[in-house]
């Protein structure tokens, strides 16, 4: 990665232009048997729709703070790096009544309708499926984002020093945010190709930092499994193998 990237957004486009096609993210969720992969140019372009989401049809405008009633998941991954796009604090687990918008899963939504402001329900379903109906208050996340631009620009630039993620009682701005996931890369070891297994939650800045931050910035990728408690010992022996994964975080 660059050494002049400064927020999580640009670490997303060191990543980019250096090489599109690798992995960035393989989720699986145990409970479900679901397995997704995404390139860093996949990946990529669902920050972009989402940031455009964002940014235009929810009218965010930066230093607002969104409310991130998610677990670990690839989709919770894509608003992290879509609102350090836009520049709008990522509040992971926030209040929602505290928050300009809400962004929430299964089991989040009762909780979610404390928010004012705009609110979009995602279902975590396999392969991203729409709702039959979609949680009363709330938008469709799978029905909105597919129109969304491919590419994205903020208003205006986005300022490393300004808060962008909060989680767990700690607040980071985006330069502080880069520092400290290249500082847990240098500990854990994490450099250019590293395949790093996280079955952390995304409830701590630790979790959110093995589960993408620290692959992120040492120019590596997660291995980001969800209910990792149904896995046998025999089956993540397996999985580390398959996916040729360098170090684990569980």
């Amino acid at each position: 990665m660059n050494a002049s990237d400064r927020t999580p957004a640009d670490l997303l486009r060191s990543a980019l232009a250096a090489d599109p096609a690798r992995p960035l993210v393989t989720f699986y969720d145990d409970a479900t048997g679901e397995r997704v992969e995404l390139s860093v140019a996949t990946f990529a372009n669902w920050v972009a729709k989402t940031a455009n989401l964002l940014q235009g049809d929810l009218a965010a405008e930066q230093g607002e703070r969104l409310a991130l009633l998610l677990p670990a998941h690839w989709q919770t991954a894509v608003w992290l790096l879509a609102c350090s796009s836009v520049g709008v604090v990522a509040d992971v687990g926030g209040d929602p009544a505290r928050a300009d918008h809400v962004v929430a899963g299964p089991g989040q939504f009762d909780a979610g309708l404390a928010c004012r402001g705009e609110r979009i329900a995602l279902s975590l379903a396999p392969l991203g499926r729409r709702f039959p109906v979609p949680p009363a208050g709330y938008a469709d996340y799978a029905v909105e984002v597919p129109g969304q631009g491919d590419r994205f620009a903020p208003y205006a630039p986005v300022d490393p020093g300004e808060a962008a993620l909060a989680v767990a009682g700690l607040e980071l701005s985006g330069a502080e945010l880069v520092d400290r996931a290249r500082a847990d890369a240098e500990r854990l070891g994490l450099g250019p190709g590293s395949r790093l297994l996280s079955g952390l939650p995304y409830d701590t800045w630790e979790g959110l930092s093995a589960g993408l931050f620290a692959p992120l910035a040492a120019g590596g990728s997660v291995v980001l499994c969800r209910n990792l408690g149904e896995l046998s010992e025999d089956g993540l022996a397996k999985r580390i193998e398959s996916e040729r994964v360098t170090g684990t975080a569980v």
